[in-house]
């Protein structure tokens, strides 16, 4: 498609994406470079953005300087896969009852998973605090992952009844005629096809999980042990000074998995956006 340009339009798009991906990566690059350096060298002026004496220490000392580093990567990864895992597992039969099936409130059963979408978890968190201490799971796994989960439903079902509308029906309509029941169809037929947007929800389920474990922890857990990544940053924040280098080492330690998982499903993810973008 964009062969369709010329040469200035071209360089235009180009010059316009490589801004964006400085502007995205440069977070990133900084962080990379800061674990580099000493913690004196930090602070010197003028300030130099490439290091000088670049070393990997602080990825060394940083287990030193905080114990539970490795609890608290293991913990963020735990809770993400579980959070993704229980959120398939209620994503996928409610997207297809809602791309298949009308039935008295479908509209308003839509209109509130959008609505809801629009709310931050901050919104709720006196009201789930009070539904955790009722249930007596504060401090424990699941007081993170049940709130958690359930904010990765409705953009999630969103997201899989768009796509498992553009399966045609024939398909599910010539199963039927051969005798196969409701349950099989949707296992054997539907879900196969839909798998590409399964992987798309997956990703996008397991990403904001990751992301978003901060303000769960911080309300619902107070139990160092069980602390995901984002809270157990603050570990490296001491009274008098902050040890930047190590911080920003263990940072991109923790969201290295994350990265590495991405790299390798994102054809997955790029061919599940786009099946179906051009119509047949």
């Amino acid at each position: 498609m964009i062969d369709r340009y010329g040469p200035v339009e071209k360089a235009l798009l180009y010059a316009g994406a490589g801004l964006f991906l400085i502007f995205i990566l440069m977070p990133f690059i900084e962080a990379g470079l800061v674990s580099l350096k000493p913690l004196s060298h930090l602070f010197s002026r003028p300030y130099n953005f490439f290091p000088e004496n670049a070393s990997f220490d602080a990825y060394v000392t940083m287990w030193q300087s905080v114990p539970l580093l490795g609890r608290y990567i293991a913990n963020g990864l735990f809770i993400a896969l579980v959070q993704t895992a229980l959120a398939l597992l209620l994503i996928v039969p409610a997207s297809y009852a809602l791309a298949r099936f009308e039935f008295p409130g479908h509209g308003l059963i839509l209109g509130g998973f959008l609505a809801v979408s629009m709310f931050s978890g901050a919104v709720l968190l006196i009201p789930l605090y009070r539904l955790m201490r009722t249930f007596g799971i504060l401090n424990t796994y699941w007081a993170m992952i049940i709130p958690g989960t359930a904010f990765l439903l409705p953009t999630g079902i969103w997201l899989l009844r768009t796509y498992m509308l553009r399966i045609p029906r024939e398909l599910e309509e010539a199963a039927w005629v051969d005798g196969a029941g409701r349950f099989y169809i949707f296992r054997r037929v539907v879900l196969p096809l839909a798998m590409p947007g399964v992987v798309v929800v997956a990703l996008t389920a397991f990403i904001t999980s990751f992301a978003q474990q901060f303000i769960f922890a911080l309300t619902f857990n107070s139990k160092s042990e069980l602390m995901p990544l984002s809270v157990g940053l603050f570990s490296f924040f001491g009274r008098q000074e902050v040890i930047w280098n190590e911080l920003m080492a263990a940072s991109i330690t923790g969201i290295a998995p994350v990265l590495v998982m991405f790299v390798f499903l994102q054809r997955y993810l790029v061919a599940g956006m786009t099946a179906g973008a051009v119509k047949q």
